[in-house]
């Protein structure tokens, strides 16, 4: 912005163009003054010194004005000119940029066309192969399933007779466990019963079946088992006893018992094992006594005393359990207790470090470092 000073105070005034046109009007009054009086004064001094110089400058000041008033309408008239050429171009470029605008809408409203064709055919040939794959994995899935339920019996089985194996060597060290292998005839696991000497007792043969129907025929083929090895005793443990059985029952002179009651009726029936190898071992040739002891072994005293020493296990067996979760559950509350009393000891001496603001003599057992590592379930 221009500004001028003014003569008499020294002041700067910014020129707007109000005030620029205002000191316009009143130079160009001024000038017109000054000029009327240089005119007249020349006019004077024309006529004092020679009219034709006077009328000669007259002219030429009058030609003057008309240059300059020729050159301002020139330059007004470019001005103009200028304007109009701006205003023209500004609104071609308008022009342009709406035609650009409209172009760039048709041609992406066109690519929004393609690209929604090509997703929704890409989407359909993509479902079209989800189809295949889910109809593949249904084939594969339902082949899956049927090979599983040929073969789940086998494994069941298999799983259980692995079960009792382990369970059998496990509480028996002395005795020589080992499995019938596969595709020889006979029953599933071999017990050689052993005295503290290893001296061979007997044997006790056992056949699992983990089925949910009872099939008298086992007792058969079991029975056949048993005089082909030569066994002592023979026992089925099955997931599913006859109506009339719960724990354990002797049946056609085969021992059938339930899961859970298999083993006290293995420590009951090695024990008799152990009696009567020691009994033959002590009255060899006493063909009159071994009777009398086979007609103990399959009387229904012997069954008795059997049923009472596995009854009398299990019954610890159940006893022992509980006692092991009533422990177990007063350790669950004084662990909790303990828990609590800690973290109320904590929260009192982080209150009272609060509290006070400065340092207290630190804990070790209430350090970071000292927490104990968390245990895994």
């Amino acid at each position: 912005m221009s500004t001028i000073q003014c003569p008499t105070c020294g002041a700067t005034i910014p020129l707007t163009e109000a005030l620029v046109a205002q000191v316009r009007a009143t130079v160009e009054t001024d000038m017109k003054r000054q000029y009327e009086a240089q005119l007249l004064s020349a006019v004077k001094l024309a006529e004092s010194r020679a009219k034709e110089q006077s009328e000669r400058d007259l002219a030429l000041l009058r030609e003057q004005l008309a240059e300059q008033e020729r050159k301002t309408r020139e330059a007004q008239g470019a001005e103009l000119a200028l304007r109009k050429e701006k205003a023209a171009l500004e609104a071609r470029a308008r022009e342009l940029d709406l035609e650009v605008a409209r172009r760039v809408d048709a041609e992406k409203h066109k690519l929004e066309e393609q690209i929604r064709k090509l997703a929704a055919d890409e989407q359909a040939l993509k479902l079209k192969e989800k189809d295949k794959q889910i109809e593949d994995l249904k084939a594969l899935l339902d082949e899956a399933r049927r090979k599983s339920e040929q073969g789940s019996q086998e494994r069941q089985g298999e799983v259980l007779e692995l079960d009792i194996e382990t369970t059998l060597v496990r509480n028996f060290p002395q005795d020589e466990i080992r499995p019938v292998p596969k595709g020889k005839k006979g029953a599933d696991v071999i017990q050689i019963v052993r005295d503290p000497y290893l001296r061979p007792c007997g044997t006790i043969i056992w056949e699992t079946k983990n089925t949910k129907t009872w099939s008298p025929s086992w007792l058969t083929k079991l029975k056949d088992d048993q005089r082909a090895m030569g066994a002592s005793v023979a026992v089925l443990v099955s997931v599913t006893l006859p109506e009339d059985t719960s724990t354990f029952k002797l049946m056609e002179g085969i021992w059938v018992t339930s899961l859970s009651c298999y083993l006290p009726l293995a420590t009951a029936l090695r024990e008799q094992l152990l009696r009567v190898a020691f009994a033959q071992a002590s009255a060899q040739g006493m063909s009159e006594k071994m009777e009398a002891l086979y007609r103990y072994l399959s009387s229904d005293e012997f069954r008795h005393r059997v049923e009472a020493l596995v009854e009398t296990f299990k019954a610890m067996e159940e006893q022992l359990a509980r006692e092991r979760r009533a422990m177990e559950k007063l350790w669950a509350e004084r662990a909790k207790q303990i828990e609590r009393l800690m973290t109320n000891t904590a929260g009192m001496y982080g209150a009272i470090r609060g509290a006070i603001g400065g340092p207290l003599p630190e804990i070790p057992a209430l350090d970071l470092d000292a927490l104990p590592e968390p245990e895994e379930s």
